[in-house]
This record gives structure tokens, sequence and C-alpha cells, in this order.
């Protein structure tokens, strides 16, 4: 009986269109990285996680005392990964979402909805400022060595912020977000 739940055509068309948009969002998150060290292994991740949930919807929604057990088990699961970056959130539930409809059958609304938010994401994440941060560390052996400085570098740079600074007898050490005005740092 549960064999013949589900049938193989649906299987087979829920497995190959969860895989297909998982690769879109994966596609979709590898061109909106803005982090520093970029994951393939998150990508990778983005993939699984909407074949997998559309597999674990998929055979919930074939029995009730199933899908009974299943929200016990997935109750107790913590994750400690921390996530960094907030769009990385966003990316997590895209996946579960997309896996979700899936698997209830809403082939459209998971194709088309997901089309809409690649394209939404493409557009706004992509509008990022293109001017990229730099730290700047300045070791000065006084204040009037430090105000110098300073102005020498706010002279050259579009933007400067001081992150933090530590002084002790003799020395002055800061570190300075700078945004540079070019690209050019041979100021």
């Amino acid at each position: 009986e549960n064999v013949s739940a589900i049938s193989v055509l649906d299987m087979a068309l829920t497995i190959a269109l969860s895989f297909g948009i998982g690769v879109f969002i994966f596609l979709v998150y590898q061109k909106t990285y803005r982090g520093v060290m970029y994951s393939a292994g998150f990508g990778t991740t983005l993939i699984a996680l909407t074949m997998i949930t559309s597999i674990v919807i998929l055979a919930v929604t074939s029995n009730v005392v199933l899908s009974l057990g299943m929200v016990g088990a997935l109750s107790i699961v913590r994750f400690r990964t921390a996530i960094k970056d907030p769009l990385d959130i966003a990316f997590l539930f895209w996946s579960i979402g997309a896996g979700i409809i899936l698997a209830a059958g809403m082939i459209p609304l998971a194709v088309v909805g997901s089309v809409c938010i690649g394209i939404i994401l493409l557009v706004f994440v992509n509008q990022k400022s293109h001017t990229h941060p730099y730290i700047v560390v300045l070791n000065c052996v006084d204040h009037e060595a430090e105000v110098n400085a300073k102005a020498f570098l706010l002279k050259h740079v579009a933007r400067a912020t001081v992150k933090s600074k530590s002084a002790v007898k003799g020395a002055i050490e800061m570190n300075i977000e700078v945004r540079l005005q070019e690209d050019d740092t041979d100021f």
C-alpha cells in the first residue's frame, strides 16, 4: 500500500524539478554572493535541501502516521552553524519553500515563484556599492602624528571610519576602515 501511494511519475517529476530549481537557486546564490570567502558547500547544500525537502514532503503527504512521526523527529533537530549573512537565510528558506511547494504538486507556483525571486535577488543584490572597504592600520608615536596621518588619509580616500584605537605610552595604534575614491591604493 505504501509503495503505490505515490506514482513513479510523480516521484520522478518531483525529484527532477526539485533538482532543476535547486540548481537555479545555486546559480543565483553564486551570482549574488557578496561575502569574503565563498563556500561551494553552502551552494551544494541549497540543491540538496530543495531535493530532500521535496522528498520528505512527498512522503509525508501520502501517510498521516508518517507525517506525525516526521514532525516529532524534525522538532528535535538543532542546527548550530551560525549564519553570517542574512541573505544566506533567505536562500535556505527559498530552497525549503521550493521543495515543499513542488512536493505539494504546485509546480507552476514553484517554477514561476523561483524565477521571480531569482530575478529580484539578481537585480537588487547586485546593486551594491562598488567601493570595497579596506582596513588601514596606523601606528603613530604621538597625538600630532595621529592628526597628521588622519589628515593625509582623509585627503586620499572617499571615507574613513576609525574602528578601533589603542593608546599606550609612546604609541597609538588605530584600525581605520577606508573606502577608496577610485580603487587606487598608491597613496
